[in-house]
C-alpha cells in the first residue's frame, strides 16, 4: 500500500469558460497535456460517515490511476493510500477506515464519471510545479431517488517542492470567471449535506467549536493509529480536553446525553496513557544518561531501561488495538460522532455562565495548588496539576465570549503550572521505576545498582527542584 501528500485546490467554472494560459507560469516551463477518463465507485456507511469526517473511499478506474483510493485529511492536505485495483476491498483500507465508519458495513454511495484533461506543468529543472486539471464530471447516484448531476471544475494539485499556487495562474483562473469551491470534493458535492447544529449564542459555539475540535483529532489519531503511526500524544489530550470540558461545563450541557461519556473517554485515555508513559519514560530516561559521565555508567544500564519499558509500551500498544476494535470504544465514538450534528448543549447557554463555570474551575486548581504546597505530598501535587490541566482547558474554550488577555493570561498560567509540575510527576514515576529496576539490576551478572542509585537520586533533586519552581510561580501570582 502506497501514500502520497496531496495538496489541491478545487474551482467552480462554468462550461464556457476558457482554460487560461499554463505555458509561462514560471521562466522556461513547460506543459504536458494528456486526456483521461476516469470512473470512480466511492463506498461509504448508509449515514455517510467517513464523508462527515471528510474521508473518501473509492474503486477508480482508468489510465494510470486505476486502484483503490482512501484519501485521509491532514493539516496540509490530504493523504491518499492507494492499493492494487480489485474487485473486493482491500481488507488493509477497510481496516483503516473502522473507527470512522463506526464499525459499520460499507457500501457504493454514488458513481462518478470524470472526463480530465490533465495540464502538468514542469519548472525548468524538469520538477512538477502543478498539475491543472479541467474536469468535466457525471454522476450516478447509488440511491434511487437521487438526480444525476453535471458540472465542470478546475482542480490544482501542487507539485512536491510547490508551497502554494503559483499566483499568476489563480488570478488568471479568476479573471476568468473561476470561482473557489464550497465543496472540498466531488462526493461532497454530489452527497446531500447533513443539518447543521442549531446554535444560539456565542457561548454555544465556543462549547461547539471547541468540542468538535476535540473530536476531529480524536478521529484522525484512530486513523494514525491503525495506520502504525504515533499520534497517542495528541489523541489522549484530546480525549481530556473533551472529558474537562464535561467534567467542568456539564451544568450547561444536556446531562441525559453525556452520561457516562465521562467514564468513557477516561477508559480510553487510560489505555492511550499506558503507550505514552513508557515513550516519555523511555525518552527521558535515555537524555539522563547520556548527560552522566562515561565512567559513571556502569554495565547495560540503557539497554536494561530501554528493553524494559518497550515491553511493556509493545504490552499497551497491544491491548489498545484491541480495544479499538471492541464495541466499547466503537459504541462511544459513534457518541462523539453525533455530537458534531446534534450537540449536547442544554438550554441556552450565556456567555456569563461560561466564564462563571471556567473562573471556578481556575478557584479550585488554585486551592489545590496551595493545599499541594502546603503538605509536599506527591499525590497532593498530582491532583493540583490534574486541576491546572482542567482550569487551563476551560481557559481555552470560553476563549471566545472573555476579554482576550484574560483569557490569554489565564491560559498561560496554567498551563506553566501543568507544565512544572509534569516535570515533577515524570521525576516522581521515573524514581519509581529506577528503585524497581535497580533491585533487578543488583542480582543480575555484569550489572550493578550504582547508576540506578545515581539515576534515582537525581531524579529526586529534579522533583525537588519542580517543587521549588511552582512554589515561586503560585508566589507571583
Amino acid at each position: 500500500m502506497k501514500d502520497e501528500l496531496e495538496r489541491e485546490s478545487k474551482w467552480e467554472v462554468d462550461p464556457a469558460c476558457t482554460l487560461p494560459t499554463l505555458d509561462d507560469l514560471v521562466p522556461e516551463s513547460r506543459v504536458e497535456i494528456t486526456q483521461v477518463e476516469l470512473t470512480s465507485t466511492y463506498f461509504d456507511t448508509p449515514d455517510h460517515d467517513l464523508l462527515a469526517q471528510n474521508v473518501t473511499l473509492r474503486r477508480r478506474a482508468g489510465a494510470d490511476e486505476s486502484g483503490w483510493q482512501l484519501k485521509v485529511p491532514q493539516a496540509d492536505g490530504r493523504v491518499e493510500l492507494t492499493a492494487a485495483l480489485s474487485d473486493d476491498l482491500p481488507r488493509e483500507l477497510a481496516e483503516l477506515v473502522t473507527g470512522v465508519a463506526l464499525g459499520k458495513e460499507l457500501a457504493p454511495v454514488t458513481t462518478i464519471h470524470t472526463v480530465r484533461t490533465r495540464h502538468r506543468v514542469f519548472g525548468a529543472d524538469g520538477e512538477l510545479v502543478a498539475e491543472v486539471d479541467d474536469d468535466t464530471v457525471h454522476t450516478t447516484p447509488a440511491e434511487q431517488d437521487a438526480d444525476p448531476l453535471d458540472w465542470r471544475e478546475i482542480e490544482i494539485e501542487l507539485g512536491p517542492q510547490t508551497d502554494t499556487a503559483p499566483t499568476v495562474l489563480v488570478d488568471r483562473l479568476i479573471q476568468a470567471g473561476a470561482r473557489p469551491s464550497t465543496y472540498p470534493s466531488k462526493l461532497s458535492r454530489v452527497l446531500p449535506a447533513r443539518s447543521g447544529p442549531k446554535i444560539s449564542t456565542d457561548a454555544e459555539r465556543a462549547i461547539y467549536d471547541y468540542m468538535t475540535a476535540q473530536i476531529d483529532t480524536m478521529f484522525a489519531g484512530d486513523i494514525a493509529l491503525r495506520r502504525g503511526e504515533n499520534p497517542i500524544h495528541d489523541t489522549r489530550v484530546a480525549s481530556r480536553r473533551l472529558r474537562s470540558t464535561l467534567r467542568v461545563f456539564g451544568k450547561l450541557l444536556d446531562t441525559s446525553a453525556i452520561a457516562d461519556i465521562e467514564d468513557e473517554l477516561k477508559w480510553y485515555a487510560g489505555l492511550l496513557g499506558e503507550v505514552r508513559d513508557c515513550q516519555v519514560q523511555r525518552r527521558h530516561l535515555a537524555d539522563k544518561i547520556s548527560e552522566l559521565p562515561l565512567e559513571l555508567v556502569l554495565g547495560p544500564v540503557a539497554t536494561r531501561i530501554d528493553t524494559t519499558l518497550l515491553s511493556k509500551q509493545l504490552t499497551s500498544r497491544k491491548e489498545l488495538a484491541e480495544a479499538m476494535n471492541s464495541p466499547r470504544y466503537l459504541t462511544l465514538l459513534a457518541t462523539l460522532r453525533e455530537w458534531k450534528s446534534n450537540p449536547p448543549l442544554g438550554p441556552r447557554i450565556k456567555g456569563r455562565k461560561l466564564v462563571q463555570r471556567a473562573d471556578r474551575a481556575a478557584r479550585k486548581a488554585d486551592r489545590r495548588l496551595a493545599a499541594a504546597l502546603e503538605d509536599q505530598r506527591d499525590e497532593s501535587l498530582h491532583r493540583a496539576r490534574k486541576a491546572a490541566k482542567r482550569a487551563r482547558y476551560a481557559a481555552e474554550l470560553h476563549a471566545p465570549v472573555r476579554e482576550r488577555a484574560q483569557a490569554k493570561s489565564n491560559i498561560k498560567h496554567y498551563k506553566q503550572i501543568q507544565r512544572v509540575l509534569g516535570d515533577h510527576n515524570d521525576s516522581v514515576v521515573s524514581a519509581a521505576f529506577l528503585w524497581r529496576t535497580a533491585t533487578a539490576a543488583g542480582t543480575a551478572a555484569d550489572e550493578n545498582g550504582f547508576t540506578f542509585g545515581l539515576l534515582y537520586a537525581n531524579e529526586k533533586h529534579a522533583a525537588a527542584d519542580a517543587r521549588e519552581k511552582i512554589a515561586e510561580i503560585a508566589a507571583a501570582r
